[in-house]
């Protein structure tokens, strides 16, 4: 299937500091695709680009196959999008700001205004004025702008910030339920790990501009690397007896082994143990969630505030 978008060496430079450096990425229709990373990374920058809000340095943005600098009426048309914030006309109702909207776009009428209130859930405050609106029911309603022209790509610029846990929830069904049932490929940025992987097909992990590596995040393969421990009587001779064969990263915690190996080496790995006459009582796996791989891929530690937000 063609990809709904295509990023080839995307650079952005302010001066001589690369804020994007060389980003490559696919994004396929009916995904949920995330740019993950701490604050700071180039997420914003990288969808500033990709909407024609700010000019390339280098590399291209393609849409359905239609450059974003060349051709960019026929790449934005497939596209809605919110960077950073929804900005609307607060001192009009939420109903008034979509049909201000919608008449930049042919074909917009009542049924279609109404089906996206529906959509968004706001039947009951559509005619309310926007300067009484929570930050939540802001955000549904750029949600809902974002929609009106049915568009087949959408960019979300953290989107759950200020949201409550209901609002989130919200959010992230909206949005799986677009990618699902619509095949819309749904494009979101954000530092937040949890949400990302609650919600995301993808993600492309970003470290000071570049990509580190684009991760799957649902349905991963049973054969995928996970952590594994092993409870056993004699740690330290279990830790020697896998690093003579040749097993690296085993942390040892009391007596329990922890070390990330695939499903199927996890046999091996126990009888091992067993032969050298370590006696083991069991044993424990997991796949490696987003957190384990975000923090092994840019280095751990020094990222622990991105990991607390």
């Amino acid at each position: 299937m063609p990809a709904a978008v295509e990023i080839r060496e995307l650079t952005k430079t302010l001066g001589r500091r690369p804020v994007v450096d060389h980003l490559s990425l696919d994004i396929q229709p009916g995904e949920v695709f995330g740019l993950l990373g701490p604050n700071g990374a180039g997420k914003t920058t990288t969808i500033r680009m990709m909407v024609g809000l700010i000019s390339i340095t280098h590399g291209h943005v393609r849409i359905h196959g239609h450059d974003i600098r060349t051709e960019f009426e026929e790449a934005i048309r497939h596209v809605g999008a919110i960077v950073e914030n929804p900005e609307m006309y607060k001192f009009l109702s939420g109903y008034d700001n979509l049909r201000l909207y919608a008449r930049m776009h042919k074909g917009i009428g009542k049924d279609r205004i109404d089906e996206m209130v529906r959509f968004v859930g706001l039947e009951s405050a559509i005619h309310n004025k926007v300067k009484t609106y929570s930050l939540g029911m802001r955000q549904r309603l750029g949600l809902a702008q974002a929609l009106l022209h049915n568009p087949s790509v959408l960019i979300l610029d953290e989107p759950t910030n200020g949201l409550d846990p209901a609002g989130i929830r919200e959010l992230r069904d909206h949005l799986r339920h677009l990618a699902e049932n619509q095949g819309v490929a749904v494009i979101v940025s954000s530092h937040l790990l949890t949400e990302m992987e609650l919600m995301c097909d993808r993600v492309a992990i970003i470290q000071n501009g570049r990509l580190v590596q684009v991760q799957t995040v649902r349905e991963q393969a049973p054969q995928e690397a996970q952590w594994v421990e092993f409870e056993v009587d004699a740690a330290d001779t279990a830790r020697q007896v896998l690093a003579d064969a040749g097993q690296k990263g085993v942390e040892v915690r009391g007596q329990t082994l922890r070390l990330a190996a695939a499903r199927d080496d996890i046999p091996e790995i126990n009888r091992q143990l067993v032969e050298h006459g370590v006696a083991v009582y069991a044993i424990r796996s997991r796949t490696k969630s987003l957190e384990d791989q975000f923090l092994e891929v840019t280095g751990g530690g020094q990222h622990a505030a991105a990991r607390s937000q």
